[in-house]
């Protein structure tokens, strides 16, 4: 039997209520039926993110695989990007069950070691998950749209903790990039920890999945490695450099990196406020925002 970890299921009943507490409860069978019928063992201790359990198994022909099942409507993108990546960069997508929020994958490696050249590396893999996104996914365009009606407001019931003119740069960047037309598959939440390795080198795993501009992949890298900026004495060159060289290996526009990162740091930081993050977490956004 499936035990599901404690802090997992506290915190999906006390966000979801009631209706999260049917489905913790029914989540053992709902693993047990969907490793029965892809033919799969249980072979490792369930692991869990913020909405969904991951178990590690094997299936029948020896193959090392993940299933990963998710709080319903929790997993809308993420199976269509994996899909249409085929494992070209990317987690492969063995079996999916989009009624129960399900997806089989193949086992990636942790990373073990630091990325040489991170920035470098990590570009190149944009570069590689930029292929045309399949149709229905939501639009980075759209999203930056909505940031220029919501941010105002946001900052004021804040109590305008950003100088006027950050707000405003984030306003000129999202109103200018929105517009510009781009129809490739990004990942969304490209952070370090959402890459992995596999025998032909790095991948992806859990993908937001959105259509845009592959240049406004920066942000969540830059932040997972704020420690190494910040050690750096001229903060703004040192994010210049990491910019430069992400821009160079995606094969995008420098200028575009920096205009999407920084409305990207502005909407983030808010909502960093918003949601009670540490204010370590707040400032590093803040600083992005602030010094591009």
């Amino acid at each position: 039997m499936l035990t599901i970890p404690v802090p997992f299921a506290e915190a999906t009943i006390r966000r979801e209520g009631e209706a999260g507490r049917a489905w913790v409860s029914a989540l053992p069978d709902l693993v047990a039926g969907l490793l029965d019928r892809w033919s799969c063992t249980a072979s490792g201790e369930v692991m869990h993110g913020f909405v969904g359990v991951v178990v590690p198994a094997v299936r029948a022909d020896g193959f090392p695989v993940v299933l990963k099942v998710g709080y319903p409507l929790s997993y809308t993108a993420e199976p269509a990007a994996l899909a249409a990546w085929n494992g070209n960069g990317a987690a492969r997508l063995l079996e999916r069950d989009d009624d129960r929020f399900a997806m089989l994958l193949e086992r990636l490696h942790p990373l073990k070691t630091p990325i040489p050249d991170p920035f470098t590396a990590v570009g190149a893999l944009a570069r590689r998950l930029a292929i045309p996104a399949p149709p229905g996914l939501p639009s980075l365009s759209d999203k930056a749209r909505e940031w220029i009606e919501i941010v105002p407001d946001h900052a004021a019931r804040l109590g305008s903790p950003l100088p006027q003119r950050v707000i405003d740069t984030a306003l000129a960047n999202a109103r200018d990039l929105a517009e510009e037309p781009h129809t490739s598959l990004l990942h969304g939440d490209l952070h370090f920890g959402n890459i992995m390795r596999a025998d032909d080198g790095l991948r992806v795993i859990d993908p937001n999945g959105l259509v845009g501009d592959p240049a406004a992949e920066l942000l969540p890298l830059l932040r997972g490695d704020w420690a190494a900026v910040a050690a750096e004495p001229d903060l703004r060159r040192a994010m210049d450099r990491r910019i430069a060289e992400f821009a160079a290996a995606a094969e995008v526009d420098r200028d575009r990196v920096r205009r999407w990162t920084q409305a990207r740091a502005t909407e983030t930081t808010l909502w960093s406020r918003s949601l009670g993050d540490p204010a370590w977490v707040t400032e590093i956004s803040d600083t992005i925002a602030s010094l591009l």
